[in-house]
């Protein structure tokens, strides 16, 4: 697991490889990935978007922003944490993501940025 604080908030990152849903024949590989993130300030914060930046081993490069992240955008208490799973497609048996969130602190209205800490994602038999 990855994991990283930035402005007094945590983000960890666990990887898996879906085999179910990969086509190794067709250059097709697929990853799910749990992201926590965990409000260690004593405000409240509320995640706005997503910033992604992927690396596939093949040179393929892809950025993917967007509101939110799975469809919400959650409030964290002091103290909470929230978990959510997403996915990746990869071309090859091996890449790296990395990206931010853009996160608001509730009660002065400012805006932050979080890191999300880089993570590869490789086709366990390609561990070997």
């Amino acid at each position: 697991m990855n994991s990283i604080t930035t402005q007094g908030v945590e983000v960890s990152v666990e990887t898996y490889y879906q085999p179910d849903y990969s086509n190794p024949m067709s250059g097709e590989f697929m990853f799910a990935y749990r992201i926590t993130i965990e409000n260690h300030n004593s405000f409240p914060i509320k995640l706005h978007r997503r910033h992604w930046f992927i690396f596939d081993s093949n040179g393929e490069y892809r950025e993917v922003e967007g509101e939110g992240v799975v469809g919400v955008q959650p409030v964290l208490y002091p103290g909470e944490r929230y978990q959510y799973v997403s996915g990746c497609n990869l071309r090859s048996e091996m890449g790296r993501m990395s990206g931010t969130y853009q996160m608001e602190n509730i009660d002065t209205k400012k805006n932050f940025i979080v890191n999300i800490p880089a993570f590869e994602m490789i086709v366990p038999f390609k561990n070997n």
